[in-house]
């Protein structure tokens, strides 16, 4: 890779871990509202963007996500076939970069429902991006492994963000002033440990809509706070999984900042 390839990925990552924050803060945001009773309603991904088209410019704050999110799903692959972050070819290694693919799918994926916004020709469903993954997988030869693959990834990628944000393994990667870890730190932990939740709730969407052969029943954030809302305590649940998506939003913003960005490593 070139020295110029390398800074226009490295620009590119920066511009991705951005989008990602941005939508992270929306999600967390519009579930904190709905949780306090100050109206409002849980959504996804997709609904947070959806939200989006009635705020002041609206089309043009959707256009640059789609772009940062484009390029977030770019560096993904990149960190997933480069193996820039040195995760091996271990069973291990293999799990981490498959959950990077994946990644880089789904950002994909909402990238794409992003730019249909701008031209008015995004769909209905708010939270239908888990579920369009989970019906093309089930349309292609041994679909349903395919679907039950991605879930295993998934719960993988939870137990991986839940020890990342247990043990702090996000130090290595970044270059950030010990004033700012004092106050950073902790917000990235707790971040990265209700993203793991997730991931492991929505895993188990996916394992469940295998088991099934039923890709409804594949799910992301939104029928994960729909699950919590018919739920025992769901306010709290809602409540407490959303101050922590506003927490790995600013770890994603803290990420275009300040993480090492090596393409060519």
């Amino acid at each position: 890779m070139t020295t110029a390839t390398g800074h226009a990925v490295a620009i590119m990552a920066r511009m991705g871990y951005a989008a990602r924050g941005i939508v992270y803060l929306l999600v967390g945001g519009l579930a904190a509202v709905a949780a306090t009773g100050q109206g409002g309603q849980t959504t996804g991904s997709r609904g947070a963007l959806e939200r989006l088209l009635t705020a002041p410019l609206g089309h043009a704050l959707l256009a640059a996500l789609a772009l940062g999110l484009i390029g977030y799903a770019l560096w993904r692959c990149v960190q997933a076939i480069k193996d820039t972050d040195d995760h091996g070819h271990g069973p291990k290694g293999v799990t981490i970069r498959l959950s990077l693919l994946v990644s880089a799918i789904t950002h994909t994926l909402l990238a794409v429902f992003a730019l249909s916004l701008t031209i008015s020709i995004g769909d209905d469903s708010s939270g239908g991006n888990s579920r369009s993954l989970a019906n093309w997988l089930m349309q292609q030869p041994f679909g349903r492994w395919m679907v039950a693959a991605v879930g295993a990834v998934m719960l993988g990628a939870g137990f991986g963000h839940a020890k990342k944000g247990a043990t702090a393994q996000f130090h290595q990667h970044f270059d950030m002033p010990s004033l700012v870890q004092v106050w950073a730190y902790p917000i990235c932990r707790f971040g990265l440990a209700v993203r793991g939740l997730v991931f492991l709730i929505t895993g188990t969407f996916f394992v469940i809509a295998a088991y099934q052969i039923e890709p409804d029943e594949a799910g992301g954030m939104a029928e994960m706070f729909d699950a919590f809302r018919s739920s025992p305590f769901g306010t709290w649940l809602i409540g407490f999984v959303a101050l922590g998506l506003v927490a790995f939003g600013t770890y994603s913003l803290l990420e275009a900042i300040y993480r090492r960005v090596e393409p060519d490593s």
